[in-house]
């Protein structure tokens, strides 16, 4: 039986080996677009979000929290799916160049390491409510709040199994 190949996996690093990969010429992009969740349970309205924060720019950074820093913000029957399995699904889509984590309740320290061009987030953030919004304006960068797709959540998919 032949062995799979998951190329994906050379998209994850961690957020040292990301930026040491950044500052490489050939591999900086000259727009980066930096994004952040949970994406604990993928569907519909993540994929669209992601290729939708991806063409705002030419290369896609996707930092996901923690196992632990999910518990923290929802709740401890939280996360579905392990950070590590997190890392590789979102790896696999074709929409994201780079893949991190981290392990506080926000991604500023990402943000500040990573100096993004522009700074995505779904369309239940306004702008000035953004984690790291100022931060990236200050450097003459832009952020973008990204509109969602209607009906589509993890809570709500949740809710939608607990219920059947």
């Amino acid at each position: 039986m032949p062995k799979l190949v998951r190329s994906f996996l050379g998209k994850i690093f961690s957020a040292d080996d990301l930026q040491k990969q950044l500052e490489l010429p050939l591999n900086r992009a000259s727009r980066v677009v930096f994004t952040n969740g949970c994406f604990d349970v993928l569907h519909k309205g993540h994929v669209t979000y992601l290729q939708e924060a991806r063409n705002l720019g030419d290369g896609l950074i996707v930092g996901l929290n923690s196992d632990e820093s999910i518990r923290r913000l929802k709740g401890p029957q939280r996360p579905l799916n392990s950070l590590q399995d997190r890392l590789e699904v979102i790896a696999s889509l074709e929409s994201v160049d780079w893949v991190t984590w981290f392990e506080e309740d926000t991604p500023l320290e990402l943000i500040h390491r990573f100096r993004p061009q522009i700074l995505a987030k779904g369309g239940d953030w306004k702008v000035d409510q953004i984690v790291g919004a100022s931060e990236v304006l200050s450097w003459g960068g832009a952020v973008q709040s990204i509109p969602f797709v209607e009906g589509r959540s993890t809570t709500a998919l949740i809710a939608k199994a607990k219920s059947r």
